[in-house]
């Protein structure tokens, strides 16, 4: 069982850059595809973007396509550029052990406590 832990958030403002970090322990990211949420208040957890297993194919929710970038080492780094109001949400790293990564939220089994973004105008 892998447990997951998000850092990176914090305050921009619109135009700017954060990148955020997803950290495993108990098991490394070898074994899974990974996933970025978010959840903006009063909305629906909604994909960002998703990473597999082998790092090769990779998958974006078409509001941040071009903007933001998953990548996967030792841990799963999402690089949020020309951010904006509308990125403000908390973000959760999250994985499943399966080889290729879906957009639905009920496909993946662990979670991280998330990291806030805020973007401020």
């Amino acid at each position: 069982q892998v447990q997951l832990v998000e850092s990176g958030g914090g305050l921009v403002q619109a135009g700017g850059s954060l990148r955020l970090s997803c950290a495993a322990s108990g098991r490394t990211f070898t074994y899974y595809s990974v996933g970025w949420f978010r959840q903006a208040p009063g909305k629906e957890r909604e994909f960002v973007a998703a990473i597999s297993r082998s790092a090769r194919y990779t998958r974006y929710a078409d509001s941040v396509k071009g903007r933001f970038t998953i990548s996967k080492d030792s841990a799963v780094n999402l690089q949020m550029n020309s951010l904006k109001p509308e990125d403000t949400a908390v973000y959760y790293c999250c994985a499943v052990e399966r080889q290729f990564p879906s957009d639905a939220v009920n496909d993946f089994d662990y979670w991280g406590p998330g990291t806030r973004v805020t973007v401020s105008s």
